[in-house]
């Protein structure tokens, strides 16, 4: 290091040198040029002299004198340039004479670099001869694994052929299966669509037998229109005759013809049930008889069905399924009213359409759907299928004031609506005193969540009081645009709200950003729309001091008098201060 130290000396210095002989040589270059222009000068001045040219003379005597100035310079840097390559040069010998001290070291340290090269040398060739050895050994471990892997793909190969053999013996046995269960399968679809065929046809007969009794009928209902016609006016002529009779004995005639027309309309009621108990007699008779007829077909069908269970258990699972479908497709059962049955009269062959039993247009050959129809319609008709009004009046509450007091209540609560609806909000007057301001008050006034983490939720229970001077509603209209993506209200509108009255709303707020947020929940009143103010404000540091003034008060000359000042971090954010 110390060898390598000096020679990097002596090469600096010889570069050094080196730098310092050019400037010295371009010094005296331009002493040269400088001295040559002095010369030409001083010619140039004897020549304007003789010619008496003073300008010229004297533009000539400024740039002599500049000339001379310019050339003392270079001679004065010449010099300083000539000490600094004398200086470098001795540096140089003295250290080359430094060098000559260290030659045998240098020697020597040559000596160890070679012995050095010649051991690097022979450690290259060891690292060759192991490389060399572990490549044979790479060669001979890929080549057993060649080996190991045609092993293996030749036992590939024989278990692919054996799985592709057995293969095709399934494919063989299973199109074999298939045609036999696609045999089955066309068998059976063409004993459906026998059936279907057979169920079609009958179906067509009702509806050809039903049809002729309906053209053999129209005859009959156009009489019994007539007489229908003949009816009302007759029984016009005698509501005239009774409204004649009242005024001339001096009754209320309104009253008197509402409580009449009330006892006709009880009366067809009447006649209307007793013919509906006498149908549902005979129906009932008529299913008693049918299902006992049915029962040994459904014994038959259910010993078909435990065997079908152990043979198909497809079949099973739609057998399974088929109940629901039934179940919300059956509809329920109404009696005819007593004008259709005058109207429908009896069919041509003696048999009135009443008489046709109903399964002769939905009878199937199967007895599966004969089963289900006549175990989910109800054996007997109760009240559910009766419509009767509930609110209906008796003789003794019809009263004409009563009803126009009722009248002009609905009347009075409509219009309320409407106002409501429509934003047209009235007054609230007292004897003496009408109410100014927001009908409801919140409490707390502003809804605040105040230093708040971002993903977190917050929640927040505001009570409204009613406070104008009646009763009075309240709806929740919505949230500020801003808002919405983070806030959410809960409010359940509690209806009318008597003076004084309390309810509550939840707010919940799930921050997604760092940022302050302002806006305003908005609500509608009877007496008009208010809000509540809403904000979110991210966590801030809110740095205070306990004094605003540090009062020493009077003291003496050369006294120490000492004060304490408390400064308070007021927000959520820690901060740091000087």
């Amino acid at each position: 290091r110390n060898l390598k130290l000096l020679d990097d000396m002596v090469k600096k210095k010889e570069l050094v040198a080196q730098k310092t002989r050019h400037k010295l040589s371009a010094c005296r270059l331009r002493i040269k040029m400088l001295a040559k222009q002095l010369d030409h000068v001083d010619m140039e001045i004897g020549k304007e002299e003789e010619a008496g040219n003073v300008a010229a003379l004297s533009r000539l005597q400024a740039m002599s004198s500049r000339l001379c100035t310019e050339l003392e310079r270079e001679k004065e840097l010449e010099l300083i340039i000539t000490l600094k390559l004398k200086q470098n040069t001795l540096e140089m010998w003295q250290i080359e004479t430094e060098q000559g001290k260290y030659e045998t070291l240098r020697a020597q340290v040559q000596k160890d670099e070679e012995e050095l090269q010649k051991q690097y040398q022979e450690q290259r060739e060891v690292r060759v001869w192991k490389e060399e050895l572990t490549a044979l050994q790479a060669e001979g471990k890929r080549r057993a694994q060649e080996r190991k892997e045609e092993r293996a793909r030749r036992e590939y190969e024989e278990r692919r052929k054996k799985l592709l053999e057995d293969a095709k013996r399934n494919h063989e046995k299973a199109a074999f299966f298939l045609k036999q269960s696609t045999a089955r399968i066309h068998e059976k679809i063409a004993k459906e669509e026998e059936k279907t065929q057979e169920h079609m046809e009958r179906r067509i007969q009702a509806v050809l037998s039903l049809k002729s009794s309906i053209a053999s009928n129209r005859e009959k209902l156009q009489t019994l229109q007539i007489l229908n016609k003949a009816k009302a006016l007759e029984a016009e002529k005698e509501e005239m005759k009774m409204r004649e009779a009242i005024l001339a004995e001096g009754g209320n005639v309104v009253k008197e013809i509402f409580l009449h027309k009330r006892q006709l309309k009880h009366e067809k009621e009447k006649e209307a049930f007793t013919e509906l108990q006498k149908s549902r007699k005979l129906e009932i008779v008529s299913r008693i008889l049918q299902e006992k007829a049915s029962t040994p077909k459904q014994r038959k069908s259910q010993s078909r069905a435990k065997g079908a269970k152990a043979r198909d258990p497809l079949r099973n699972w739609s057998l399974l399924n088929e109940p629901s479908k039934h179940v919300f497709s059956h509809k329920p059962w109404h009696s005819p009213s007593p004008p259709s049955l005058a109207a429908e009269g009896t069919a041509p062959g003696g048999e009135s359409p009443e008489n046709i039993p109903q399964d002769v247009l939905w009878e199937s050959g199967d007895d599966e759907e004969e089963k289900e129809k006549t175990l989910l319609e109800p054996e007997f008709p109760g009240l559910w299928d009766q419509h009767y009004d509930l609110h209906k009046i008796s003789k003794e509450e019809v009263d004409p004031t009563q009803l126009a007091i009722r009248a002009a209540k609905k009347e009075m609560s409509r219009k309320e609506m409407e106002e409501f609806q429509t934003g047209t909000f009235p007054k609230q007057m007292v004897p003496g005193r009408e109410h100014k301001g927001c009908a409801f008050h919140s409490k707390p006034s502003c809804i605040h969540f105040k230093d708040f983490d971002v993903g977190q939720i917050y929640k927040k229970k505001i009570i409204l009081t009613n406070a104008s001077y009646s009763v009075n509603y309240c709806r929740l209209v919505g949230i500020s645009e801003c808002l919405k993506d983070f806030i959410s209200a809960h409010f359940d509108p509690p209806g009318k709200m008597s003076s004084g009255m309390s309810c509550e709303f939840v707010v919940t707020f799930k921050p997604m950003i760092n940022k302050s947020l302002e806006g305003e929940v908005t609500f509608v009143a009877q007496t008009g729309p208010f809000s509540v103010p809403l904000k979110c404000t991210v966590k801030s540091c809110i740095l205070a001091l306990d004094k605003e003034l540090i009062d020493f008060g009077s003291h003496v000359v050369g006294e120490t008098i000492s004060r304490t000042i408390s400064l308070t971090n007021r927000g959520a954010l820690g901060t740091r201060f000087k």
